[in-house]
């Protein structure tokens, strides 16, 4: 039972790493419809970028804060400069991100090297735990990555249910054109759902980066992962991406113990499941 509850809690922790990126591409890809190739490496920037900056200030919070706000200002600029005319090109769409992918992770190779890296965190954080029952001491710092999770998942809940912009934002991916009838800017409020969306993979960079090293092919891991948890929550609903988190992260974790040699396979067994008994996923709406 010990046994059980440590790979169940280790299973949140890592589905709140899946939640964080998963978050941003259900904004960009659940939402917007666009099929950004160029996610995870969103991801696996912001991690470097948040190393470089705690590294040189001694401060975890900055190294967070500026890699999502510099990934996030990355991002604009690839929507505006690359995306913005091909938007409802989806092949265009695809192919022109992955370019930016393959260049992004060569570029990030020759500037930071193959060597695995760790975004610092202070010492006392770094070998803090918590006395949790039935489990006994655990890394302070996996509750605390939980606990940034499970806060920007309330937040872009609230976001995108309880403010004007919000639903401005539902109302513009329902119905574009109607939407700009009444005068809003949709071409605005989209880029800002995409800064939004690689802000989120910027700071899940760092997070991830703090729990698990950061390497060169990371990028097209999370990328997978988070589509993953995209398909088995359903396209555009954060609760969906929570819930699909969830489940990825428990099946990884189970399946790494007690069948390692089919981890893979089971993980992506659950999205072929989920599928094949709800096909738009757990909290989709149906088409």
């Amino acid at each position: 039972m010990d046994q059980f509850l440590l790979i169940a809690l280790n299973g949140l922790t890592l589905a709140g790493v899946y939640f964080l990126v998963a978050s941003g591409l259900t904004l960009i890809f659940g939402l917007m419809r666009v099929i950004t190739m160029a996610h995870g490496t969103s991801y696996l920037l912001g991690g470097y970028l948040g190393y470089v900056i705690a590294r040189e200030t001694g401060n975890w919070f900055l190294g967070a804060i500026g890699g999502a706000i510099l990934v996030g200002v990355l991002g604009l600029l690839i929507h505006q400069v690359l995306i913005r005319r091909f938007q409802d090109d989806d092949m265009r769409v695809a192919l022109i991100t992955l370019g930016v992918s393959l260049i992004g992770t060569d570029l990030m190779l020759a500037v930071f090297g193959g060597t695995a890296t760790q975004v610092p965190v202070p010492g006392d954080v770094q070998v803090a735990s918590v006395s949790i029952p039935f489990i006994g001491p655990y890394p302070l710092l996996r509750l605390l990555v939980l606990l940034i999770a499970v806060i920007v998942g309330v937040a872009l809940t609230l976001f995108i249910t309880r403010t004007r912009f919000g639903s401005v934002v539902r109302a513009g991916v329902d119905d574009s054109q109607m939407t700009a009838a009444t005068g809003v800017n949709v071409r605005v409020v989209f880029a800002i759902i995409f800064v939004l969306g690689s802000a989120l993979a910027g700071l899940a960079g760092v997070v991830g980066g703090t729990l698990f090293p950061l390497l060169p092919g990371q990028d097209g891991v999370y990328l997978l992962y988070s589509l993953v948890v995209v398909i088995v929550g359903g396209m555009g609903s954060i609760t969906g991406a929570a819930i699909g988190a969830v489940l990825v992260g428990l099946v990884s974790q189970f399946s790494l113990v007690y069948a390692p040699t089919y981890s893979l396979v089971l993980t992506f067994a659950l999205m072929v499941v989920v599928l094949a008994v709800r096909p738009q996923g757990i909290m989709g709406r149906a088409v």
